[in-house]
């Protein structure tokens, strides 16, 4: 476990801009930043960070946390993992105590297979520079064949895997790795016919492959046998860790690259991303051992929305890119293709060109795709009928996917242009074409992404609202007889967190008097010996109550510990509470009673007696049930009956209370 003072430096180290700015591109507005939300699909940003307070919120998805909570959700990491990722980060040494039995019993599964992952590609790189087969197979393959330099391959991590069929698998174990997560990261393979454990990459040069925070998820051997039964590449199977749709190959060493260009250069191989970067063209990735997916253009569009598809320029790279065009463009990204000479791949064309040359020819060659795909298919059609009016409705057809209205209907007059076709029948075409894809499922999303960006466009468009606006018809949070326990305590927790410091006003025996809501909050709390129950409102409200205590009456509460607080839970839920879009915030009317409140100092005083009184009345409703319980059971001791009766009375005060406020 990680002790409490490592705990804090890193908090305290964590840079929220920096930290969310490796995943998504930031663009400043005013104080804060925002971008297109990494958790869900959107076109028009909702998700801002604040680098005074340290946290993030979408306004489309209602996802907020700090910087920890952000690579707990972006990695899918468990609380003590994201510490140790930002800690890497920031060059923070992780002290942990002592685990006991129980403790290491526990250990993460997830952490356990990176651990192993991480160890192997250290393995495979030292096996290939310092024994003899590995220098005189693996690296030499990748000096000599590849022309990478060291510093490419420590970079990218490169390795040999010995030709001896089980030597990884026994190194792995005398270090004390278990043949659960040798087999659960697919580096070993059980045997059929006795069980036994044989390396899956046996002699094969080693292409590790990072997560987006450099975490090694799994790896892809390149065998160097010229024997055609054995497969040339071999890939780690999905796990728990890895799953190959969603990875994208380099992505971890081009994402800064990719945000300086703004834009993403996408290739088909492992060493056609080495041999770029090396040549000093560093926003290049590749697909993960798969087809292009849904998930890895999504993964790109986090920090650009340009791509450029690169391809080989005979046929097969041809048909390749025009595979790829239509599920990029789906995704409103914007699409250029460059095809190389028909002799040359990336890796080779990099490998034979300077930097300087490479970006000339990219300037050059790169093509929109709709161009692209017209030239394509024009030059097959010739002059057959047929072939030409298939060719446009190819075109319609990639033209429908295309998210935004205004680009589509730019893209419907630049190819009647070009494809020398009347524009309005185009358009016509290309509505037909959308309707046409309404039934299935491909257009249900397309439908929703559009609903969801119509959404998004009405959302906040600040994370911080300096003094609310109360809009001239309020929407009524119902606080009615039906609402939950859990409710009326998030509803107590949100309005210390956010206004525990001001006043509201009651009316007593016909007198009006300011009373501090915490205070207020507290002492009714007090008078019947309640408390909130519920974590993590109960945690925020008892650190909320320390505090109060120590600064004083009327005294503002700094949110820093609730934001940082190590229980994820409690920071997450804080910081919603805290986000919470303040025309929407105050419960001030309930359902029997109409009246336009203008300050926030009568709307406070409204809604916060009615949600106290609510919380009481519920919760002391459930000590009463549980004490007659106990005295059904035939527990008679006079202190249970003193309690009932003291619940009792509070309730019939309570009720006559809630005849007033409601």
């Amino acid at each position: 476990m990680i002790d409490r003072e490592t705990i804090d430096r890193i908090y305290a180290a964590a840079n929220i801009v920096d930290i969310v700015g490796d995943y998504v591109t930031l663009k400043r507005k005013g104080v804060n930043y925002e971008a297109c939300c990494p958790f869900h699909q959107e076109k028009t940003p909702s998700f801002k960070v604040s680098p005074a307070r340290g946290i993030y919120k979408c306004f489309g998805c209602g996802k907020s946390g700090n910087a920890i909570n952000f690579v707990m959700e972006s990695e899918s990491a468990t609380y003590p993992e994201a510490l140790r990722i930002i800690a890497k980060r920031y060059g923070i040494e992780v002290k942990e105590e002592a685990m006991t039995d129980e403790a290491i019993e526990r250990n993460n599964n997830r952490e356990s297979m990176f651990a192993l992952n991480q160890w192997a590609a250290d393995y495979f790189q030292r096996y290939m520079f310092n024994e003899d087969e590995g220098r005189s197979v693996g690296l030499s393959y990748f000096t000599s064949a590849r022309g990478f330099s060291d510093a490419t391959i420590h970079r990218f991590g490169l390795g040999f895997c010995p030709s001896t069929n089980n030597r990884f698998t026994a190194d792995a174990r005398a270090a004390g790795y278990k043949d659960e997560f040798l087999l659960s990261t697919g580096l070993a393979i059980a045997r059929e016919t006795d069980g036994k454990l044989r390396d899956r990459f046996y002699d094969r040069v080693m292409f590790p492959i990072h997560n987006i925070s450099g975490r090694v998820v799994g790896f892809g051997g390149r065998t160097l046998r010229t024997d055609k039964k054995v497969a040339k590449y071999q890939n780690s199977p999905e796990s728990e860790i890895y799953n190959k749709r969603r990875e994208v190959y380099g992505l971890y060493f081009a994402k800064k690259a990719i945000q300086q260009e703004d834009y993403a250069i996408l290739v088909e191989g492992y060493a056609d991303v080495i041999s770029m970067h090396q040549a000093g063209i560093e926003n290049v990735v590749a697909s993960s051992g798969t087809s292009l997916t849904e998930e890895q253009i999504r993964l790109i569009s986090r920090f650009t929305t340009n791509i450029t598809l690169m391809f080989d320029g005979d046929a097969a790279g041809v048909k390749a890119a025009i595979r790829g065009v239509d599920l990029v463009i789906k995704e409103g990204m914007n699409v250029r293709i460059v095809l190389l000479p028909e002799e040359h791949d990336p890796d080779t064309f990099a490998r034979a060109h300077t930097s300087e040359e490479l970006r000339a020819y990219i300037a050059e060659h790169a093509e929109d795709f709709l161009a692209f795909k017209a030239r394509l298919l024009l030059g097959e059609a010739t002059n057959d009928p047929l072939k030409r009016s298939d060719a446009i409705n190819d075109m319609v057809h990639s033209i429908s996917l295309i998210p935004d209205q205004i680009k589509r209907s730019e893209y419907v007059r630049y190819c009647a242009e070009i494809m020398n076709a009347d524009q309005q029948t185009l358009a016509v075409a290309v509505a037909r074409n959308i309707d046409a894809l309404k039934g299935n499922v491909e257009a249900q999303n397309f439908l929703q992404r559009q609903q969801m960006r119509d959404r998004q466009q009405a959302t906040p468009q600040s994370l911080y609202v300096a003094k609310p606006e109360i809009p001239e018809q309020p929407v009524h949070k119902q606080l009615t007889a039906g609402t939950t326990q859990e409710t009326l305590e998030r509803e107590i927790t949100k309005y210390l967190l956010k206004y525990g410091h001001t006043n509201i006003i009651l009316e007593e025996e016909r007198e009006t008097i300011k009373y501090n809501l915490a205070s207020y909050i507290f002492d009714e709390l007090d008078d019947d010996g309640l408390s909130l129950e519920i974590a993590p409102y109960s945690t925020i409200v008892a650190l909320y109550r320390a505090e109060y205590e120590r600064l004083g009456e009327g005294v503002e509460v700094p949110t820093h510990s609730f934001i940082n607080h190590h229980d994820p839970n409690v920071s997450r839920v804080s910081i919603d509470l805290l986000t919470l879009d303040d025309n929407y915030v105050i419960s001030k009317i309930w359902e029997q009673k109409e009246v336009h409140l203008t300050t926030d100092e009568e709307q406070l005083s409204e809604g916060v007696p009615k949600v106290v009184v609510m919380f009481k009345w519920r919760t002391l409703d459930k000590h009463i049930i549980q004490l007659q319980s106990r005295l059904a059971e035939g527990d008679d001791d006079v202190a249970v009956m003193q309690m009932l009766s003291k619940y009792q009375a509070a309730r019939v005060a309570i009720a006559k209370k809630m005849g007033r406020l409601i």
